[in-house]
């Protein structure tokens, strides 16, 4: 029988309203949300009637986007279902590795809301933006950053979609070298160039407030955004280096497909990961589940692979 994984969206999945259904239908998920509420006032009615610019910025973005991660995970998981391998995309990562136990949720949450705000000051020194290139290879992104004395790939999704971040004074000409090269550059709703050098104040603070934490060891697969493997025992120093370094999105997909995955559920916001998936791997099965209609159409698939 095939496996199942949980992918973890991560940032720019967001919108207004988000989790609202899932905190009304399950159990499991309205104690995630009462969870963060009690440890940030204020989060709630930020996942569920927070404007697009209020989402936007990267001190509301992160923590609410951790609670609807994982309160769409814990509501599967209460409806019986239960992955075999998981993998969260950047700040997904960080709710994928709670799910598998390396955090408690409030260790979880504390640690998404300091890297927020590590994450919004280095972006505000550092002026940069995150564009998608379409329709071209990761080659020919790298080739076009190379010409850019501030421009990284730093998001490598799927054979023709790369993540570039860079400073916001290139953007426009970037863009252009982009469109002479056949491809398309997209502007994406994030605050930083995140995922690369502009992030490296970001790391040291991550590594401090790392080494004050007991982490325990995952309790199943966690494929990492920094190598496309499982966590091992440097869970830290690869949590760490996640912030500065490319995602490798899809070679973790083609991995766990390798390793068996044969379903891939994207939990949390909006359907991302799914297209990214059905991209890398079509031969694979892949949903998305932000709300209770979500939780129930993937229980019926489940029954009907388990008959």
């Amino acid at each position: 029988m095939a496996k199942t994984a949980f992918v973890f969206a991560g940032q720019g999945a967001q919108y207004s309203g988000m989790g609202r259904d899932l905190y009304e239908g399950s159990p499991a998920a309205k104690a995630v949300f009462d969870q963060a509420e009690a440890l940030r006032p204020g989060t709630k009615a930020q996942c569920f009637e927070g404007t697009p610019a209020e989402l936007a910025d990267t001190l509301n973005t992160q923590p609410c986007l951790f609670c609807v991660d994982l309160a769409s995970a814990y509501a599967l998981q209460a409806g019986g279902i239960q992955p075999d391998v998981i993998a969260g995309f950047s700040l997904g990562e960080i709710a994928a590795l709670t799910f598998a136990g390396v955090f408690d949720f409030a260790e979880g949450f504390r640690f998404v809301c300091h890297r927020a705000a590590l994450m919004k000051a280095a972006s505000e020194k550092n002026p940069s933006a995150m564009l998608a290139v379409l329709k071209l290879s990761g080659r020919q992104v790298e080739e076009i950053c190379g010409s850019f004395q501030e421009a990284y790939p730093v998001n490598y999704n799927s054979p023709e979609q790369t993540v570039v971040a860079i400073a916001k004074e290139s953007q426009p000409e970037f863009s252009k070298a982009v469109q002479a090269a056949g491809g398309k550059a997209l502007l994406l709703p994030v605050s930083g160039g995140f995922h690369s050098p502009f992030m490296n104040d970001v790391h040291t603070g991550l590594a401090t407030a790392l080494d004050a934490l007991e982490l325990k060891a995952p309790g199943l697969p966690v494929y990492a955004n920094l190598n496309a493997e499982p966590y091992g025992r440097s869970i830290k120093e690869t949590l760490a280096d996640q912030v500065n370094h490319p995602v490798q999105w899809q070679r973790s997909v083609e991995a766990m497909a390798a390793a068996g995955a044969g379903t891939f559920i994207e939990v949390g916001a909006g359907k991302i990961l799914t297209g990214l998936i059905r991209k890398i791997v079509p031969e694979v099965r892949a949903l998305n589940v932000e709300d209770m209609t979500g939780v129930a159409a993937a229980q019926a698939l489940w029954a009907i692979d388990r008959q």
